[in-house]
C-alpha cells in the first residue's frame, strides 16, 4: 500500500475545473462560477499572475465558492507560495461567497510533497473571515499565526514533514466552528521534527472546539507517542472518527489505545499502514469491532517491527 497525493477531482463537493485564459484552446465555454471549484495553475508558458488576472477578468468572482491553487511556478519555485497568497488576499473583496481554498494541488511528477514551499497561510484566513475549508499540501516554510477564526470548519495539512512551530501555533488558535482537523506530521527525514510535547497542547486546545467530530494525526514517525497522547485526550470523547493511519504505529501505540479511554463510541477508527503484531491486532479487533463500524487495521506492506524498519506512508 503506497500513498501518493494526487490532483483533486472534487473539492467542496464541486468538480474541479482548471481555468484557461482567453486566447488559449478551451474545450468548452466556461462553466457558471458557482458550479465548479476553480483550479488556477501556471505552466511552462503562462505565469500564475497572468492566469490570476484572466480569472478575475473572465469569471464572475462574486459567485465563486471554491478555489484550488495548483503549481504557481513556470520552471522552478524559488519564493514559495507567499506571492500567490498576496495576490489572492489583495482581491478578497471580490470573492464574498468563497468558502473553500486548497493551496498546492500538486502531484509528485510536478514537485515532491516535501519540496513544496508554503508560506504564511493564515493570511488567507484573515482575508476571508467567512472561509469554511482550508487545505494545504506541503509544509516547507509553512507559517501559521495564532488567530481566531469563527467560520473555519475543516483544516487539512498534508506533508511529508511538519515542523513543530506550525503545530504549536495551531494550539494557540481559536476555531470554535471546527469540525474536521487532519494533520500529516511526517518524518524527521523531511522536516517532521514534532515531538509528542508539541502535539499535547494542540490536543488540549481542541477541547475548545465543541463541534469537532473528526481528528486525524497521521503519517508520523512518532505514531506510538501520538497514540498514547490521544488515548488520554479528553477531546476524543466527542469525536465520531479518529485517524492515526499512515505512520509507524507499533505494539506500544496499539496497547496505549487499548488501555486508554474508551473508543467504542467512534463510528470510524483508521489505523491502516501500521506495524503492530498479529496478537495486538487481534486484541483491537475483539475490543472494537463489535462497536466501531469502520475499523481499518490494514498493515503496512513491510511488517518490520523495529523502529528502524518502520516508515511513514508519505515522506519525500
Amino acid at each position: 500500500m503506497v500513498y501518493y497525493p494526487t490532483h483533486l477531482t472534487r473539492f467542496r463537493n464541486l468538480p474541479v475545473h482548471t481555468f484557461a485564459p482567453a486566447g488559449d484552446a478551451r474545450p468548452a465555454p466556461l462553466p457558471e462560477a458557482d458550479t465548479v471549484a476553480w483550479k488556477l495553475a501556471a505552466d511552462w508558458d503562462t505565469p500564475f499572475e497572468k492566469i490570476w488576472r484572466g480569472f478575475l477578468d473572465e469569471v464572475r468572482t462574486e459567485d465563486v465558492l471554491a478555489v484550488v491553487v495548483g503549481p504557481w511556478w513556470t520552471e522552478w519555485d524559488e519564493d514559495g507560495i507567499d506571492p500567490v497568497l498576496e495576490l489572492l488576499a489583495a482581491e478578497s473583496h471580490r470573492f464574498p461567497r468563497l468558502r473553500a481554498l486548497f493551496l498546492a494541488d500538486v502531484e509528485s511528477e510536478e514537485l515532491e510533497i516535501s519540496w513544496i514551499k508554503q508560506g504564511t497561510v493564515t493570511r488567507v484566513l484573515r482575508a476571508w473571515p467567512q472561509l469554511e475549508e482550508l487545505g494545504v499540501r506541503g509544509a516547507e516554510d509553512l507559517v501559521i499565526e495564532p488567530l481566531r477564526h469563527d467560520a473555519l470548519r475543516t483544516l487539512r495539512i498534508e506533508s511529508g514533514g511538519l515542523a513543530p512551530d506550525p503545530v504549536r501555533a495551531l494550539g494557540g488558535c481559536e476555531f470554535p466552528a471546527l469540525r474536521h482537523l487532519e494533520l500529516w506530521l511526517g518524518t524527521t527525514w523531511y522536516g517532521g521534527d514534532c515531538e509528542v510535547a508539541d502535539v499535547e497542547p494542540l490536543l488540549a486546545a481542541l477541547g475548545r472546539c465543541p463541534d469537532l467530530r473528526h481528528l486525524g494525526l497521521q503519517n508520523s514517525d512518532i505514531q506510538d507517542g501520538i497514540a498514547a497522547a490521544v488515548s488520554a485526550a479528553p477531546v476524543v470523547a466527542g469525536l465520531d472518527s479518529l485517524d492515526l493511519s499512515m505512520g509507524a504505529l507499533g505494539d506500544e501505540g496499539g496497547a496505549a489505545l487499548l488501555s486508554g479511554q474508551p473508543l467504542t463510541h467512534l463510528r470510524s477508527l483508521g489505523l491502516r499502514h501500521h506495524f503492530m503484531s498479529e496478537e495486538l491486532v487481534q486484541r483491537l479487533r475483539e475490543s472494537l469491532e463489535p462497536h466501531v463500524t469502520d475499523l481499518d487495521l490494514t498493515p503496512a506492506p513491510s511488517r518490520g517491527r523495529s523502529a528502524r524498519t518502520r516508515y511513514v506512508a508519505v515522506g519525500e
